[in-house]
């Protein structure tokens, strides 16, 4: 052996497995930390009730929420009583949120690698690249969606970085229901 080692490189998790996982995932609730393009961070709750439906609630002094369900993202800033209303297919987060979550499809893959023992997948809707790309980020042991990072289709980029799941929660339907949402923070 000469004396520059070839050095083994660690292999992401696979594609299939992830895949498995984030279908798999039920209802989970975890705490998040979210830096935004312009560098500024917020704090909150973050809850997932797969298929389709998923809820920011940040932390004072924001005052914003944003729901997804029945194919809709609800941006809501509690504070003004206003709200935008967008579909979740022209996000990247339908990726994250379909009935069944299938990163085999190389057409929605473009990058899968290893990097500092966590798997990287990037994403996007193979069909409307336009909108945007996720990259989705796993650690391996205990195999956790970590963080992903959106980039939208002006360029912006978001971070959420995901804390410890609790998988053991109770999300009724009603938390992810955006016309009752928005009825609510409306004057």
């Amino acid at each position: 052996i000469g004396f520059f080692a070839h050095v083994a490189q660690a292999q992401p998790i696979d594609l299939d497995t992830l895949s498995e996982y984030l279908t798999g995932l039920g209802s989970v609730q975890t705490t998040f930390t979210q830096i935004n393009g312009d560098g500024s961070v917020s704090t909150g709750v973050f809850q997932l009730r797969r298929p389709g439906r998923m809820r920011f609630e940040y932390d004072p002094p924001d005052e914003a929420l944003i729901v997804a369900g029945a194919g809709i993202i609800a941006i809501v800033d509690k504070a003004l009583g206003t709200s935008n209303q967008y579909a979740l297919r022209r996000t990247p987060l339908k990726l994250l949120l379909a009935r069944r979550v299938d990163l085999t499809d190389t057409n929605a893959v473009v990058d899968h690698y290893e990097s500092d023992g966590l798997t990287v997948v990037t994403a996007q809707d193979p069909k409307m690249p336009e909108i945007g790309s996720m990259d989705l980020v796993f650690a391996t042991a205990p195999l956790q969606l970590k963080q992903w990072r959106i980039r939208d289709e002006t360029g912006g980029e978001t971070l959420v970085l995901l804390d410890a799941f609790d998988t053991d929660v109770d999300l009724p339907l009603r938390m992810f229901n955006i016309r009752d949402i928005v009825s609510q923070y409306q004057d």
